[in-house]
């Protein structure tokens, strides 16, 4: 049994290595990052800006915006006014350049590494940008103290997200010995239920609409365990084939989202424009730490569940041995049950934050799922704690690593620190070794 589980892992890591989606989940603000803003609905969907110094414009100045692959999308020069506007045709994310070349004798920008960085532009709006020009703000940059405290603050801030997420995966994995390649989807999931009742249909607050998506998500999850996955379970379908059934199942809720949500992001109505705080060395919001504190709050909460409630104490102990629980008086099909209904909230809410400090689309929770993964393997497989520090520990070295290598690479540092980890311990940091034959 063993043996099949581990093979299945195998097999799911080479398949997600070559999924083409993936990429990076998310990418954290640097120190002095330009503000964005965006306007009301109706407007020309474009980067725009204006560009001052000391209250007066700024004449000539190339700014320039390209795709994340590096093809350039168009340019515009500052005018008389020193405004500046480039339509751009279709929604997205986009990589926004000054040319500092082009600045006017004395000008300079008041943070000399803010030449650069990424955003979201959404259909039919806007997106200002404002490239802060001035007196140098010290005099080579953030030092690298300062950097690696951000970094270190995004990683924490990512690694909450994906440690919420993982639990219910490890969760399913230790009750069910099911690896559910639709997890991912589920996150997804989420944030579109949120998207639409706070954005499209009843514009509901964000917290209102993430509490009734949690609801609606939990409610899938648990439908999916009493239609598909127990009855399968009841016809003793191998393990491989669920395995398979999964990565169905998540191709047709991927292409469901996509049909329903469109291929473009999005973004919540709610904490989207706010001003960073700077807490010594770390710039943050507010939304962002709040984030922060609620993920931190429910990883303690599960942690608590099941440590000390009834319910907690029979999920351990089914993940343990499912056979003796049942032999014990223990409902073991409550407990999946309650386990799917958990693991697809969790999920869910942790699309919700994901949708909340970048975007909202279709495909967030598959470019996810591979650090999801790697966080229940690096963890210790089957178990919720095992996961909550696997995800926090990708999420740190995934953000740390980007101060010396290019973001696209971050993803290849974090599976990196997974195999090294494992080549020291195989079972996982909180796993149990097992024998094998």
């Amino acid at each position: 049994m063993q043996q099949s589980r581990l093979g299945s892992v195998l097999i799911l890591l080479a398949v997600a290595l070559l999924w083409p989606t993936v990429g990076s989940a998310l990418g954290g603000d640097e120190p002095g990052t330009p503000t964005t803003t965006t306007a009301a609905a109706g407007d020309v969907q474009a980067y725009e800006g204006t560009l001052t110094e000391a209250g007066e414009p700024v004449e000539g100045v190339t700014i320039r915006v390209e795709t994340l692959e590096g093809e350039e999308v168009g340019a515009a020069e500052s005018g008389a006014d020193g405004r500046w506007q480039i339509p751009i045709a279709a929604p997205g994310r986009y990589r926004v350049t000054i040319d500092t070349e082009t600045l006017p004798d004395g000008v300079d920008l008041a943070n000399p590494e803010a030449t650069t960085f990424e955003t979201d532009i959404f259909a039919g709006r806007p997106t200002v940008v404002l490239f802060a020009l001035g007196e140098r703000v010290g005099t080579g940059g953030p030092s690298d103290l300062e950097r690696l405290a951000q970094s270190a603050t995004n990683g924490i801030k990512f690694g909450l997200i994906i440690a919420m997420a993982a639990v219910g995966l490890s969760l399913i994995f230790a009750t069910t010995g099911l690896i559910n390649f639709a997890h991912g989807e589920l996150v997804t999931l989420g944030a579109v239920i949120a998207w639409f009742l706070n954005a499209r249909g009843p514009r509901w607050s964000l917290v209102v609409a993430s509490l009734v998506s949690l609801a609606i998500c939990g409610l899938f999850g648990g439908a999916l365990e009493r239609t598909v996955w127990r009855p399968l379970r009841v016809r003793q379908v191998g393990l491989f084939q669920l395995f398979v059934i999964t990565i169905g199942l998540s191709l047709i809720i991927r292409h469901v989202l996509l049909i329903w949500f469109g291929g473009q992001r999005r973004g919540y109505l709610d904490y989207r424009i706010q001003t960073q705080w700077e807490l010594g060395p770390v710039s943050i919001t507010p939304r962002d730490l709040a984030i922060m504190a609620l993920s931190a709050l429910i990883l303690v909460g599960v942690a608590t569940v099941l440590q000390r409630t009834r319910m907690g104490k029979a999920t351990r102990a089914v993940a343990d041995n499912v056979d003796l629980s049942e032999s014990s008086g223990i409902d073991v099909q409550r407990v999946i049950l309650v386990v799917w209904i958990a693991g697809a909230a969790l999920a869910a809410i942790g699309g919700i934050f994901l949708g909340a400090l970048e975007s909202v689309d279709w495909q967030m929770g598959t470019r996810l799922l591979l650090l999801m993964f790697a966080a229940v393997i690096l963890g210790g497989l089957g178990t919720a704690y095992g996961a909550m520090v696997g995800g926090i520990i990708v999420g740190l070295v995934t953000e740390i690593s980007t101060i010396w290598v290019p973001s696209a690479l971050k993803l290849v540092f974090a599976l990196g620190a997974m195999v090294l980890a494992l080549l020291v311990r195989p079972q996982g940091i909180l796993g149990r070794a097992e024998r094998i034959g």
